[in-house]
């Protein structure tokens, strides 16, 4: 009697099973240990460009070769279009490439020269602790009962180690985060002491040519090195407060030369009128040059005494259009931008000189001064 046997089917492999395969891995992927291991990897689900490039593999939860090629990437074609339309976010990615230095900079403030604006620029500067930020808060409140659209770059300062920036600023400034005619950006200093980095004269353009009729600046606030807020607004307000120190401080951090408007703020602490009797002594000693700095009591977290500011502010301005320095300072600063533009494309090319050609640092070791090596790397710049 013949048995009839029943073939058993093959089991089928499981998805795990199947995963540890070799054969179902992409080329590429590093083996992993187990099954069990290959089951916790999960896919990572990562923006997928129009087409992928050719002539490379990679496999779901390693790096891909185009994960940066996502469709908000800095050169998008319709920037300069979306720029025109009103996007915010497109004034912010312009921004974003004028901090980055990014080259493509130069074509988007050629194609917007034409519709640039010229914004009011007032800078705020002043020690740490001195109620910078909630001052700035407060004019901006005023502004906007105004019907006036701003724009706040308030500078915040790089760690030297990492190079990055808390940018804190806008902690204070949290009531105008609804306002589409409020725009406000945190710039890191890039470790200029004087608290404006050198993208701030570019992003100013840009926010002139976006439309915003004021522009406020906010240093970051580092005592006697805030004088670069003079060379780029048009109104310098210096802030002080009655517990900062004696008179000789101020005399120190050179604030009689660069201030256009006195603020002495919070107030309402004791010591405000001894400060304030202080700058005007100060002020009587110092030569006339046509516009005598006011000096303004505030109190930002009440809104007292913004209203004088900004109309002292509002003075400034038009003493400078009726005297003529408006035009004059408009020249210089475009005189002084060039400067620094040409200084940091030197500076870009030294280090890259320095860098590629071995022979320059070896030559600067044996003499040990920079002087030689510094004007060879001019010649090679100039014969370029």
């Amino acid at each position: 009697m013949t048995r009839s046997v029943t073939a058993r089917p093959r089991p089928r492999r499981s998805s795990i099973t199947r995963a540890a395969s070799s054969r179902s891995r992409p080329s590429g992927c590093r083996a992993s240990s187990g099954a069990r291991s290959w089951r916790r990897r999960r896919p990572v689900r990562r923006p997928r460009p129009a087409s992928r490039p050719t002539g490379s593999s990679w496999c779901w939860g390693t790096t891909s070769p185009y994960a940066g090629w996502a469709s908000n990437d800095l050169s998008d074609p319709g920037l300069l279009k979306k720029f025109r339309s009103g996007d915010v976010r497109a004034l912010a990615r312009a921004i974003t490439l004028v901090e980055r230095r990014d080259p493509s900079v130069r074509d988007l403030e050629a194609a917007l020269r034409a519709q640039a604006g010229a914004p009011g620029v007032a800078g705020f500067t002043g020690a740490p602790g001195t109620g910078k930020s909630t001052l700035v808060d407060a004019v901006v409140a005023l502004l906007r009962q105004k019907q006036r659209s701003v724009a706040v770059l308030a500078t915040d300062p790089n760690s030297p180690f990492t190079g990055g920036a808390i940018l804190g600023d806008r902690i204070r400034m949290q009531r105008h985060a609804l306002d589409t005619k409020v725009f406000i950006r945190s710039m890191g200093a890039r470790g200029h002491l004087g608290g404006l980095s050198l993208a701030t004269r570019e992003a100013i353009r840009l926010l002139g040519a976006f439309g915003f009729d004021e522009v406020i600046l906010e240093t970051v606030g580092v005592g006697q090195s805030e004088l670069e807020v003079a060379a780029v607004a048009d109104t310098t307000v210096v802030v002080l407060t009655p517990n900062l120190g004696d008179s000789v401080q101020m005399i120190k951090a050179g604030i009689l030369e660069i201030a256009d408007v006195f603020v002495v703020n919070k107030a309402d602490i004791d010591g405000h009128l001894r400060v304030i009797a202080e700058l005007r002594a100060m002020l009587n000693l110092a030569p006339r040059q046509g516009w005598k700095a006011p000096i303004i009591a505030t109190v930002a977290t009440r809104q007292d005494g913004v209203e004088q500011l900004w109309e002292a502010v509002l003075a400034h301005r038009r003493h400078l259009e009726t005297t003529g320095r408006a035009k004059e300072l408009a020249e210089k600063r475009l005189r002084d931008e060039t400067a620094e533009v040409a200084a940091e494309l030197a500076r870009q090319r030294a280090r890259q000189a320095l860098e590629e050609d071995p022979r320059l640092a070896e030559r600067l070791l044996e003499d040990g001064t920079p002087y030689r090596t510094a004007e060879e790397i001019l010649k090679r710049s100039a014969n370029r």
